[in-house]
């Protein structure tokens, strides 16, 4: 169960959309009258506004004198509900949220218990038309029939725990455990749509996740330049900060994210394109060595392809160390990519394409002479990254660095 509130200026327009009176509602609603609090018998929006301001004008004024609260319990727990249950549901809310204590982080009180239940409130059921999702809207005046302030000091978070726990009284699962138990298939959903993408476009993104049926909650500067987003299911919210491994999901990361999902598939464009513009792509030396076997001097590294699967080589440290230099993570944002390719050349499982040997105009990489065994494998190394670096090209790192 959810439950959001928020101290209001606009009372007046609040009561008149819960009352199903507001003119600019965008979706029609079946709305019922759960209950009123200390207020004429059943009013209309103007007559619950009047009564509250009778309150408000015996004390002093207030800018937001209205509390606005939304409780959204999941359809499965309230299907059979009559208005009685929802009275007593409400009724719960209410006393928890005045139970409510709000202390800073030096252990000082910021917000005292507020006293809904000695002020002016109506409560109003909204059924959607689409999905039929039942949620309660209450108003509720600001000032106690007493004259005292109810305290709107972190307000979400009051109403946040008193939703909380009414849901554990009634062994009903809680916002919290929705969400730890619906985030890896949220994550799994956003990968799925990266996966399918040919290339990177958020309106794409954007409306995948729709079809999967979340909402997507753009949030974008005073220019108008997205900054970030989050995504709704039901009645439960994911920021994208909250997703993804290392918040890769996030609105700034996710052109690398898709990238690194498809480089396999660009590499294999981009070699076949090489294969065709290109000389003959260059063969390892007749020398045959089997890579799947460890070999004294060799150390393991695991290539992963687009499909999932592992397969584990055995290549001379030296080369490894080579290519770690080489493609330092430090200065290289590629890296990883760069030497996953570059081994894939050393192993044989692609034709790396025929390279320059670099410098002095030597010609392409057959023309270099083969010595000894362990030379060979080094100078084989030292052409691969050249081509892993042709074909993905060496991002360098920006920002600063120690």
């Amino acid at each position: 169960m959810i439950a959001k509130a928020k101290a209001i200026s606009h009372g007046i327009n609040d009561i008149r959309y819960i009352t199903g009176e507001s003119q600019h509602k965008k979706h029609p609603e079946k709305i019922y009258r759960v209950l009123d609090n200390l207020l004429p018998s059943e009013p209309d929006a103007m007559g619950i506004w009047n009564s509250m301001q009778l309150t408000l004008s015996q004390h002093r004024p207030i800018k937001n004198s209205v509390i606005r609260i939304e409780l959204s319990p999941s359809p499965e727990h309230t299907q059979f509900y009559d208005i009685e249950d929802w009275q007593k549901l409400w009724q719960e809310f209410a006393e928890e949220f005045d139970k409510q204590v709000i202390t800073g982080k030096d252990g000082k009180v910021r917000s005292c218990p507020t006293n809904l239940a000695n002020s002016k409130y109506s409560v109003w059921l909204h059924t959607e038309s689409k999905g039929e999702v039942p949620h309660l809207h209450a108003a509720v005046c600001r000032l106690d029939e007493d004259g005292n302030i109810n305290n709107d000091h972190n307000i979400h978070l009051r109403a946040q725990r008193a939703a909380e726990r009414v849901a554990k009284k009634r062994g009903w699962t809680t916002a919290a455990q929705v969400r730890n138990r619906n985030i890896p298939q949220v994550n799994w959903d956003c990968m799925e749509v990266l996966r399918a993408m040919p290339s990177w476009s958020w309106d794409e993104y954007k409306n995948s996740l729709a079809q999967k049926g979340y909402t997507v909650h753009e949030r974008k500067d005073k220019k108008d330049v997205l900054r970030g987003y989050a995504i709704l299911k039901g009645n439960t919210k994911y920021k994208a900060s909250e997703l993804g491994v290392a918040r890769n999901l996030m609105i700034s990361k996710l052109p690398r994210t898709w990238q690194k999902l498809h480089y396999r598939e660009r590499l294999a464009a981009q070699v076949s394109t090489s294969q065709i513009h290109r000389p003959e792509p260059v063969q390892r030396p007749a020398i045959d060595i089997d890579y799947t076997h460890y070999r004294s001097g060799s150390v393991s590294y695991t290539l992963s392809s687009h499909g999932g699967t592992e397969q584990r080589f055995y290549i001379p440290d030296r080369v490894l160390d080579y290519f770690n230099d080489e493609f330092d993570y430090r200065e290289v944002t590629n890296s990883s990519e760069l030497t996953d390719i570059a081994v894939a050349f050393f192993v044989g499982m692609l034709d790396a394409p025929a390279v320059s040997a670099g410098g002095g105009g030597r010609g392409s990489q057959s023309d270099l002479p083969w010595r000894d065994k362990d030379d060979d494998d080094l100078q084989w190394a030292r052409r691969c990254a050249r081509a892993a670096t042709l074909l993905l090209g060496k991002k360098p790192r920006t920002g600063l660095r120690r």
